[in-house]
């Protein structure tokens, strides 16, 4: 995408959002359908994901993890905004990778330490 087709795209909103401020604040939202083996089927909008334990939680591996999935998301915003800035003030990106790391502690998450927190401690973008 050029910077003008962009900006062609954005302009519309942009006046819309200066004149009406509350129509820029949206919600969104996600939901999931608990299901069968300790999992939870989420709707991405282009596809149905299965979402489930963590091979170190004692997951198969065949399902999403969420936690892998949290940090896909927040890779692909990353992204994402990279290259519509990089677009609109027209810098070229020819190549790039975006890449996310978290670090949990399982003890938590299985309950073997009440010490251990539950959850990311540390996300790194």
């Amino acid at each position: 995408m050029k910077a003008e087709e962009l900006r062609s795209l954005q302009q519309p909103l942009k006046a819309r959002y200066q004149e009406q401020p509350q129509a820029a604040l949206i919600t969104l939202e996600a939901q999931g359908r608990l299901g069968e083996n300790v999992t939870c089927k989420v709707e991405t909008g282009k596809a149905l994901v299965e979402a489930g334990l963590h091979p170190a939680t004692g997951g198969d591996g065949i399902s999403a993890c969420s936690g892998d999935m949290l940090l896909e998301a927040l890779v692909a915003c990353a992204g994402v905004t990279l290259c519509a800035v990089a677009t609109a003030i027209g810098i070229e990106i020819r190549d790039g990778i975006i890449k996310a790391e978290g670090d949990l502690d399982f003890r938590g998450t299985l309950g073997v330490s009440k010490e251990a927190p539950v959850g990311f401690q540390k996300i790194r973008l």
